[in-house]
């Protein structure tokens, strides 16, 4: 079954609501008559006459709590409150919604900052990062062509412990979304001490860091892109990988490489892109790339709703 179609159902299976505060974006729109149509989700668009006053009220209060520590007093946890994110972010929190998904119009910072102040970081691994699900068509790398790609989004210069978590974390979402036997890979520039760097050193600690935290994850790194998925190049290049070429899921060294190969393969290969999908929070939602199409919006709101418990 393709990988789309196959989120798709499983969502359904699931039938959550999901909140969407950008009601007035087209796109978001129009996604949400789909989603309803196809039975895929319970869409809610967050518009004004959806907002009550009370729970306004009763979420400044619950905000203002959770973020007093930080300075802030009740008159601005009312003003965040008028924000449409955080009133998306703290109604999942509540659990009257079971995942929000925002981002057609507004930046991934912005999404960033409503979903780590509202939902919080799970305590568990204490790293929120972001990954997408690719599917590259006419692809025999991977799982068929489909890939989780991580971190595209949150964490610019990662270190060892936030590299190996990230990688937990995609290698936990390609299991349960994808129903795939997670194979890791930590791209570098260097195989296998074919170069040194301060890079390479990190992704090494990453791996020692996985097998002790982690270790039934199947990983390996560092490796090139070609050792990490082509078979045949692995077999030159470490014969004794692991993953033997067949990766199907991909952990950049830093937010630049990341967010640029998955740019990169979206538009010239034509793949599919589902995501930013918003990892290590104590509830699901997922960002929006500005550029999203109305597929993008569907696809985003199904795996959110796979996700939630």
């Amino acid at each position: 079954m393709d990988t789309i179609v196959k989120i798709r159902e499983k969502a359904r299976l699931k039938q959550k609501t999901i909140v969407f505060p950008e009601y007035d974006d087209r796109r978001v729109a129009e996604a949400a008559k789909i989603l309803e149509r196809e039975d895929i989700v319970k869409p809610l668009l967050l518009t004004p006459d959806k907002i009550d006053a009370k729970e306004k009220e009763k979420y400044a209060q619950e905000f203002y709590e959770l973020r007093k520590i930080k300075g802030i007093d009740l008159d601005t946890a009312r003003k965040t409150l008028e924000d449409p994110l955080y009133y998306a972010a703290m109604m999942t929190r509540s659990g009257k919604v079971d995942g929000f998904v925002a981002g057609a119009a507004h930046t991934t910072s912005d999404v960033a900052r409503a979903s780590l102040r509202c939902l919080g970081v799970d305590g568990r691994l204490a790293v929120a990062c972001s990954c997408f699900v690719m599917v590259v068509p006419d692809c025999p790398y991977g799982a068929h062509g489909t890939f989780v790609y991580a971190d595209c989004g949150f964490i610019p210069e990662p270190n060892s412990r936030q590299l190996a978590c990230v990688a937990i974390l995609a290698s936990e979402l390609a299991s349960k979304i994808l129903d795939l036997s997670p194979k890791v890979a930590l791209l570098s520039y260097s195989t296998k001490g074919s170069a040194k760097g301060r890079s390479v050193d990190k992704i090494i600690g990453a791996l020692s860091i996985i097998k002790g935290m982690a270790p039934e994850v199947i990983v390996d790194g560092e490796l090139q892109i070609d050792a990490a998925i082509v078979p045949e190049v692995a077999q030159i290049k470490y014969p004794n990988s692991l993953l033997g070429g067949q990766a199907n899921v991909l952990i950049f060294p830093d937010l630049d490489a990341g967010n640029i190969s998955y740019k990169l393969t979206q538009r010239l290969a034509k793949a599919r892109a589902v995501g930013p999908l918003i990892l290590g929070l104590n509830k699901p939602c997922s960002d929006l790339s500005r550029g999203c199409s109305v597929d993008d919006v569907v696809d985003c709101a199904a795996v959110t709703a796979i996700r939630a418990l």
